[in-house]
């Protein structure tokens, strides 16, 4: 979920391979941010996401070539642009060049990317204790609790070490989101007594749909659906942050990104 300044945007991805890049962009987004404060706890939610990413290299060995074939694909989209008018060729040329640079990072490096990071008997050691509740406790560990407790800058330095291993997924799918977000404008649509439903082309499926309300609305959107086709049921929330369906028109904007 994305927010600005009125609204709230809430994402949906209609594919296995979005759904992974958005949580890439999530676990990003919030190591990025803790891995640069001082606090304890700071590097502790930064850990937690290495650990997170790791666990999702562990589990989805085809990451590497699953980003290579979406930068493919994207190069390919693009470069049936090169002829038209109607596009700035400018932008187009910087557009080729990053896609061109992105899938250059990912092919330099040999083998599956991140495994520096299983071989990382740190990071290793704190993946074991993950699944267990309250299971990096000081006693458990005694390692990470030494190393939690070193200056701020030998975190930070540590922290920089780690993230670079993954710097190239990172770099790959903040880009291919950020085309992938730029390649519809929304619309206006009306949800009739709280539901919305819509139909897509198959030859030209939607991969990513972006819902966009107001901040005042208190409500928010229940998706469910497939790359064919989609619906939305929106929900009100009451004080207690509590759900229930709305049995009235809903206006909202929606964006179907079918890049």
């Amino acid at each position: 979920m994305e927010k600005d300044s009125e609204q709230i945007i809430f994402e949906h991805p209609l594919n296995e391979r979005t759904r992974t890049l958005l949580r890439f962009e999530h676990l990003f987004n919030l190591t990025d941010y803790h891995s640069q404060q001082e606090t304890y706890w700071s590097s502790r939610a930064a850990i937690n996401g290495i650990v997170d990413m790791h666990n999702i290299l562990l589990s989805r060995t085809d990451i590497k070539s699953e980003i290579l074939k979406e930068l493919g694909r994207y190069k390919l989209y693009f470069q049936e642009l090169t002829n038209s008018s109607d596009v700035d060729q400018t932008l187009l040329s910087q557009t080729l060049k990053q896609l061109e640079e992105s899938t250059s990072d990912m092919q330099i490096n040999v083998g599956q990317i991140g495994h520096a990071l299983r071989e990382n008997d740190f990071i290793q050691s704190i993946q074991n204790r993950s699944g267990i509740p309250g299971g990096s406790c000081s006693f458990d560990l005694p390692l990470y609790h030494y190393w939690l407790e070193q200056p701020p800058a030998t975190r930070t330095a540590h922290l920089q070490q780690w993230l670079n291993i993954v710097e190239p997924i990172r770099r790959s799918v903040l880009l291919l989101l950020s085309l992938m977000r730029e390649s519809a404008a929304p619309t206006e649509e009306t949800a009739e007594r709280g539901l919305f439903q819509m139909s897509l082309n198959s030859k030209t499926p939607a991969r990513l749909i972006r819902i966009a309300i107001p901040k005042s609305a208190s409500i928010l959107p229940k998706v469910s659906g497939s790359r064919h086709k989609f619906s939305v049921r929106f929900l009100k929330i009451d004080a207690q942050n509590r759900t229930s369906e709305i049995n009235q028109d809903i206006k909202f904007q929606l964006t179907c990104c079918t890049i």
